[in-house]
């Protein structure tokens, strides 16, 4: 007996839908970098250190303010590396797939995270 694929669908509709969140959502990751750091690369991004003044209280607020400043860009560019990964796999036909084992990654955990990469069995074992 053949046994069925059960493997979920993804309609031309709903990659469309997800391509548009991930193109709207790049351009806020974009905005937010720009606010905060200064671009030095295509795809590079350093925290923008400010300057308070000379005082010592004024000294802590700028190590503080960069140290803000530097974890939001790791975390804006690694989203921004993922939401463009995820773009290019829909503009290569191969989108909604798990990197890790190849199967299909359901369609509710790419309406959640448009930009997954894994499902959530192979997600799960690498926690």
């Amino acid at each position: 007996m053949l046994k069925k694929d059960k493997s979920p669908k993804l309609t031309a509709k709903f990659i469309e839908t997800r391509k548009a969140e991930l193109t709207k959502r790049r351009q806020e990751i974009l905005r937010e970098l720009k606010a905060d750091t200064v671009q030095v690369a295509d795809n590079d991004y350093n925290a923008k250190f400010v300057d308070y003044g000379d005082k010592d209280d004024e000294n802590a607020a700028e190590v503080a303010t960069f140290e803000k400043n530097l974890s939001l860009e790791k975390t804006l560019e690694v989203s921004l590396y993922n939401v463009n990964k995820a773009i290019k796999k829909i503009d290569e036909g191969n989108y909604g797939l798990c990197e890790k084992c190849d199967k299909p990654i359901t369609p509710e955990r790419l309406e959640a995270f448009p930009s997954a990469t894994s499902c959530m069995d192979c997600k799960k074992k690498s926690l």
